[in-house]
């Protein structure tokens, strides 16, 4: 049973259907922040300090975010509404990834409060925070992104700040199993994890993410959860852009969804598709399938087991 509504004022708006944008590690979540944050009503900001501490402490450690005595809603809304305060002075906090999302060089807010009317949040592995973002706005509206395994196990090998989390000094197998976080669902998958090469525990992240985000679809009405495909993202902006507008019952410009594209060229960033192909060797992508095998061929992704020539 989800919490009582609250009431969160910020700079004078209530907050009504936030929107927060989830996915797995280089989904393609940031494409879809980038055009929220140029669209006309929102205050979206992404991996302000005081958010990423609450998601990463969930996601690390799913039992603090189910223990509602200890106000995990409560605490998780205050950081928001903290990231989401307009000040002369409050993009000094933001990170760079947030800053690019907007082009504001700074110091001064990225929006002002007069222009607001809906608040959003993109902040990385926001995911694993889902049910306790919906304890916290029972109105939220989700938009989850979802692509093809092997290409976000190819561009998280090549992100040092993901292959951060499965270093001894960072992996907590030994305090929480299952671990939702990375993957570790059950015994077959603790005994391969020591000595797993990069990109299974890549692939075991996003079968894990994919699973949860299947959870979701579940549980949560189709008003509050939208799922957006990077592929047709990337390939047929126009068209998604009346179907996010409609979700969101907001209007979301063709122009800035279609303005990510040509940002870095159409014909390169659709070469953003099947990148796995180059970049993966064949034993790497054999082992994204055999871990991910399921959720692929569920999602609509073909199995190959070895690239072509």
């Amino acid at each position: 049973m989800r919490s009582a509504p609250h009431i969160l004022v910020v700079n004078g708006t209530k907050v009504r259907r936030p929107v927060f944008i989830v996915g797995a590690p280089h989904s393609g979540t940031d494409l879809l922040a980038l055009a929220l944050k140029r669209s006309t009503g929102f205050h979206l900001t992404a991996s302000r300090p005081e958010v990423m501490r609450v998601v990463y402490a969930f996601a690390r450690k799913p039992a603090m975010a189910t223990d509602r005595e200890r106000g995990a809603a409560r605490v998780l809304r205050d950081a928001l509404a903290e990231s989401w305060r307009m000040s002369p002075d409050s993009c000094t906090a933001c990170s760079a990834e947030c800053r690019s999302l907007g082009s504001f060089p700074g110091p001064g807010p990225c929006v002002q409060a007069t222009d607001v009317d809906r608040f959003a949040d993109a902040s990385p592995d926001l995911l694993y925070s889902a049910d306790v973002l919906l304890d916290a706005f029972p109105d939220a509206q989700l938009i989850q992104v979802i692509r093809d395994g092997r290409d976000v196990v190819a561009e998280m090998l090549a992100d040092e700040r993901c292959l951060t989390w499965f270093k001894p000094g960072f992996t907590n197998l030994d305090e929480v199993f299952p671990n939702p976080f990375l993957g570790v669902e059950d015994h077959t998958d603790l005994a391969r994890w020591p000595k797993a090469a990069a990109a299974v525990k890549c692939a075991l992240r996003w079968r894990g993410s994919i699973r949860l985000s299947a959870r979701l679809r579940a549980q949560i009405p189709a008003e509050q959860l939208f799922t957006v495909r990077y592929e047709d993202l990337v390939s047929g902006p126009s068209a998604v852009a009346p179907r996010m507008s409609a979700f969101l019952d907001a209007p979301i410009s063709k122009i800035a969804l279609s303005g990510l594209v040509p940002s870095r060229g159409r014909k390169a960033e659709q070469s953003s598709i099947g990148i796995w192909r180059h970049r993966l060797t064949d034993r790497q992508a054999q082992q994204v399938e055999r871990i991910a095998a399921r959720e692929l061929t569920r999602l609509g992704y073909p199995i190959s087991a070895t690239k072509p020539a």
